[in-house]
């Protein structure tokens, strides 16, 4: 017969195991909500033809291509290090991952392309929604 004392250890143990191990099973069970930081406004006409204007606290990155305007995220796919912009498009400081104007990898260790952010053309305005 299992004395009284050795069982209340085992089950203090147990609880203690349990209070440790739930936040961080939590961490990966829960899912992660985006939220919507916000929206910002650019005029069309501050955004460089066949350039990229840069909002580096937001790390993105407005451009116009022709007629076509787009914005990138500028968080590298690889390890979430800020690129930095090139004449021929973005280059990551930390490993050397190389990105052309479209967000595309050129040279690795990255190997998914810059994710896009929503806009909206509103006028001579462009909406930027951006996420958390």
């Amino acid at each position: 017969m299992e004395k009284p004392h050795k069982g209340r250890r085992k089950l203090i143990k147990t609880l203690v195991l349990a209070m440790v191990s739930l936040p961080v099973l939590g961490k990966f069970l829960i899912p992660r909500i985006q939220r919507k930081n916000g929206i910002f406004r650019v005029k069309k006409a501050d955004v460089p033809g066949n350039g990229a204007l840069v909002f580096r606290e937001k790390k993105i990155a407005v451009i116009k291509d022709g007629k076509n305007v787009y914005a990138l995220n500028l968080t590298c796919t690889h390890l979430g290090c800020t690129v930095n912009t090139t004449p021929k498009g973005f280059a990551c400081p930390c490993h050397g991952s190389v990105f052309n104007a479209l967000g595309e990898v050129v040279q690795g260790p990255a190997d998914r392309l810059l994710a896009r952010v929503a806009i909206e053309e509103q006028n001579d305005d462009i909406l930027i929604m951006t996420t958390s």
